[in-house]
């Protein structure tokens, strides 16, 4: 790609190339660009949810509640599910406050075959009945999801 936009630039400083058609051609190449950049693995479509470790389950659902006006879909004595539109915030028990893991809802979840891929992509992935989960460079995890998971 650099050799292309070179000869642009050089055609463009030698006069055989619009100011317009050099922008054109540049836009053009940009946009191609971001549409190979966004082909992945799978297909991301949303954040389905995002689930926090939380020292005390009831005063962090309130805490949402109040100041979120986040109605409470699923709860239990160590979590609580609070709806977010379509998607939710998950809060868990947990020792000390954290990220447990984040939620992408993906095109054509199949979980036996994600578990396959990941592997081919060289990750670590775990299942947990139908939830996938593996870690990101920085060893987050990452859950994966078709696009109607509810909790």
């Amino acid at each position: 790609m650099n050799r292309l936009i070179d000869t642009l630039l050089r055609g463009y400083e030698s006069g055989r190339v619009s100011r317009r058609d050099l922008v054109a051609a540049l836009a053009a190449m940009a946009g191609t660009a971001s549409q190979a950049n966004a082909a992945g693995t799978f297909q991301g479509r949303e954040v389905n949810h995002i689930a926090l470790r939380v020292t005390d389950v009831k005063r962090s659902r309130d805490f949402y509640q109040k100041h979120l006006g986040m109605p409470v879909v699923n709860e239990s004595a160590n979590n609580c599910f609070l709806g977010l539109g379509k998607n939710f915030l998950a809060l868990f028990k947990g020792d000390k406050p954290a990220m447990d893991h984040y939620c992408i809802a993906i095109e054509n979840y199949k979980v036996e075959s994600v578990v396959e891929e990941l592997k081919r992509q060289g990750l670590n992935p775990r299942r947990t009945d139908d939830r996938v989960y593996f870690p990101d460079p920085d060893g987050l995890t990452v859950q994966l999801s078709a696009v109607d998971h509810q909790p």
